[in-house]
């Protein structure tokens, strides 16, 4: 089997020049990168609107994402399609491409875990009452629905793509995207993910797991990633999305990216349903193959933006996985799932588009929460108030239930 090429020899390589967020505390992208700098968590106690999921902890979006929608749309979908077409939309505005480019070759690519839980949530307590159920319900709840909307609403032609690999949706979403930019398939891609899993539904199936933090005294210090008190996570809700080009037609435009997407790795654990494999050593081969993707050795890396959970096995089984790859002095990481929450299936995107605003800043933001020091987690964990980054490229780690892994590499685009 011929091996394709890497993208980080392109001639041409994969450029981001759009991104739309509607994120905890960051309905824009400029909010996004001041929540992340001030490394707070987004964390409250929510309330009986939420899901019935009131007394539970998670990072909710509290921006109306129906403002981009008519009253028609908003009617035709779910909360997590609401979600998805507000930062999709905000991402084509930014790149801003040409009214004449080819739709036949535009293709939207979205990672999303759970899908229409807010429809599946309401309507069965419909269905248990003896209600009629809504008569949209299947295609509100769909897993393609998010992408089918944006379709809809760009008149967009090309593939639309749902990728579900639980927390490593969008993450893959995202390398799938590059790769089908970088093949030739398409020449532009919107890609990202979008997730509302905030119901007491699934939060008390998640608590069931052992996977949430019981609250550690307060909502906005429950979440602790590699911290040696961790107890698990804060659910969080969101959507982030990036318009993927090659260079060419960005320079063409005489746009500046944000960054490259030079190297893309994915891989499976083959080991639990939902526990990590303790060495680490398929996270380590997934890392490994980003790189490999990108044609950069460990020490071209200047950053990682960790999967980071705050659960015990997942941060110790990343950690290993980090030593294992880039030796006993690991370059420096951050875990932004202290701030704004697991978003599940967004998760990998929205710390994609961290990783790419940490590039573009030159600046690491802090890990939330991060106090004291795991001696089994031995990575250097940024915490306070952040740290310069170093020149190099960044890493962006996504490993999930069902032993999914995706990793991401960014780079400058070089460009002032």
């Amino acid at each position: 089997m011929t091996r394709r090429m890497p993208m980080g020899v392109a001639d041409d390589p994969v450029a981001v020049t759009g991104i739309g967020v509607i994120l905890p505390g960051a309905p824009t992208l400029g909010d996004y990168w001041d929540v992340l700098r001030g490394g707070v968590s987004q964390a409250l106690e929510l309330t009986e609107e939420v899901g019935g999921a009131a007394g539970r902890t998670g990072c909710e979006v509290k921006t109306d994402p129906t403002v981009v929608l008519s009253s028609r749309e908003t009617r035709r979908m779910d909360r997590f399609s609401h979600l998805a077409v507000y930062a999709g939309l905000a991402a084509v505005a930014d790149a801003a491409p040409d009214a004449g480019v080819d739709r036949n070759r535009c293709g939207v690519i979205l990672g999303v875990g759970l899908n229409g839980m807010d429809a599946y949530h309401r309507e069965f307590q419909r269905y248990l009452a003896g209600e009629s159920l809504h008569p949209l319900f299947l295609p509100l709840a769909m897993p393609n629905a998010a992408a089918a909307n944006l379709a809809l609403r760009l008149g967009w032609f090309g593939p639309a793509v749902v990728v579900n690999t639980a927390c490593a949706s969008s993450a893959n979403a995202l390398g799938d995207a590059a790769r089908l930019i970088a093949d030739g398939e398409l020449d532009l891609a919107l890609a990202g993910g979008a997730e509302t899993p905030l119901n007491g539904l699934i939060l008390t199936a998640f608590a069931g797991l052992g996977a949430l933090s019981p609250g550690n005294g307060a909502p906005h210090n429950a979440c602790r990633p590699f911290d040696r008190d961790r107890d698990g996570f804060v659910m969080g809700e969101g959507a982030a999305c990036c318009v993927l080009e090659r260079l060419s037609s960005a320079r063409r435009r005489n746009v500046r990216p944000y960054a490259l997407l030079v190297g893309y790795g994915r891989g499976g654990d083959a080991h639990h349903l939902v526990a990590p494999r303790p060495d680490g050593e398929k996270a380590r081969w997934c890392m490994a193959e980003a790189l490999r993707d990108a044609c950069l050795a460990p020490q071209d890396i200047s950053h990682i933006n960790t999967h980071g959970t705050a659960t015990k096995a997942n941060d110790l089984a990343e950690a290993k996985a980090i030593h294992a790859l880039f030796g006993d002095t690991p370059p420096p990481v951050t875990a932004v799932k202290g701030t704004i929450g697991h978003l599940i299936g967004a998760s990998g995107a929205a710390e994609a588009v961290a990783s790419i605003l940490t590039l573009r800043h030159g600046h690491i933001p802090p890990t939330a929460n991060y106090v004291t020091p795991d001696p089994e987690c031995a990575i250097d964990v940024v915490a306070g108030p952040g740290r310069p980054l170093a020149p190099g490229a960044v890493l962006s780690n996504s490993f999930a239930f069902g032993g999914h892994n995706a990793a991401l590499v960014f780079a400058s685009a070089g460009e002032d």
